[in-house]
């Protein structure tokens, strides 16, 4: 996984915890709520269950096996399976953020998907942001809708629930996060105002060919 191979657990804890505390801190997440993990070595570490965002340490996080495999004192959050069934799909998932943000989660409570109102909605991978069918929390029925409404992109609301998305490292899903509740804030801004108007699949797919070259190159 680039830029996971090379860090150590310890690092990999520091940063995970820190992202947990950080969502928080934005508003991404309150309480308990909502969850994070990271792809390591033999499967992922994951926020606890229960546990608010302020109290996360690297130290209470749960490494989690890809067979799904608990290690530790404290029980991994509840919703694991939706983050090891992105791991096990998609071999570019080197993080995994779920929210119950506001705004995202308003929409999902109308089964609403985010359509392409603004350009930046190429940022999830593809021309929407879907909504996924509702299913009970910590189910396996909630990860397959999950992936149903991931497609082939990095983001998908999940219906009566919140949002949850993935990318290449910590830093780049906790962005991916906060756009995510952006274009939702913003989509039902414009809603207020009237019906927006969606931008074509030819706007939107010379959109997608230029975010593939868009911002600096990455380090080997």
């Amino acid at each position: 996984m680039p830029g996971q191979d090379d860090m150590s657990g310890t690092e990999l804890r520091r940063q995970l915890a820190e992202t947990a505390r950080e969502l928080g801190a934005r508003g991404l997440n309150r309480g308990a709520s909502g969850n994070s993990s990271v792809r390591c070595a033999g499967g992922f570490l994951i926020t606890p269950s229960g546990v608010a965002a302020h109290l996360v340490t690297p130290e209470s996080l749960v490494f989690v096996t890809m067979d799904g495999k608990a290690q530790g004192e404290l029980k991994p959050s509840s919703e694991w399976r939706m983050h090891r069934d992105i791991y096990a799909a998609r071999a570019d998932a080197g993080a995994v953020i779920h929210t119950h943000s506001d705004n995202a989660t308003a929409l999902a409570c109308l089964e609403r998907p985010i359509p392409p109102f603004h350009y930046m909605v190429a940022m999830a991978g593809g021309s929407l942001i879907d909504c996924a069918p509702y299913a009970r929390f910590g189910t396996a029925e909630l990860s397959e809708a999950m992936l149903k409404g991931l497609g082939s992109r990095r983001a998908t609301l999940l219906a009566h629930h919140g949002m949850i998305c993935y990318d290449q490292d910590l830093p780049a899903a906790l962005a991916l996060a906060e756009e995510v509740e952006g274009l939702a804030r913003q989509y039902l801004l414009a809603c207020s105002a009237g019906r927006p108007k969606s931008l074509s699949d030819a706007q939107m797919a010379a959109v997608l060919k230029a975010f593939a070259t868009y911002g600096q190159p990455q380090e080997a």
